[in-house]
């Protein structure tokens, strides 16, 4: 199997808590930011899901943390989809530090929405593929 596509982020001041490390729904936040890169190095900008009538949704998410990130500290977030059948997807992410020490796990199940039904699309998978003008970050 591939390597996950990855995304470098450094740890900027004002994304901590009282103290001083990296606020928990910033991690979501990172995650969200892989995933958008993702889908951009696969040729899908939001732009063209738009244009396509669909939009990615996140139907379950499971952040586990295993260190804690302080400022300036630069955390590298992966993502890889995992296609199976049916309306849904998973998505597993790992953030590790640039020397591959864990930080945090992140696991969620997603969909593609269809716009104006606001129903899930039957296959993502193949509706992906479709948008795709380079499906392999996608592991397709």
């Amino acid at each position: 199997m591939e390597d996950p596509f990855r995304v470098r982020v450094t740890v900027r001041g004002y994304e901590l808590d009282t103290q001083g490390h990296l606020n928990q729904a910033v991690y979501l936040q990172y995650g969200e930011h892989a995933r958008w890169e993702c889908l951009r190095a696969a040729g899908i900008s939001q732009q063209r899901l738009l244009s396509g009538g669909v939009g990615p949704v996140a139907l379950e998410v499971t952040l586990r943390y295993l260190s804690e990130l302080r400022g300036g500290d630069e955390v590298d977030v992966s993502c890889a989809f995992r296609w199976g059948e049916g309306k849904t997807f998973r998505i597993d992410q790992e953030y590790t530090r640039p020397d591959g020490s864990p930080v945090a796990t992140l696991t969620g199940v997603g969909g593609l929405l269809d716009l104006s039904a606001r129903r899930l699309i039957p296959d993502p998978r193949a509706r992906f593929r479709e948008l795709a003008t380079d499906p392999a970050p996608l592991g397709l």
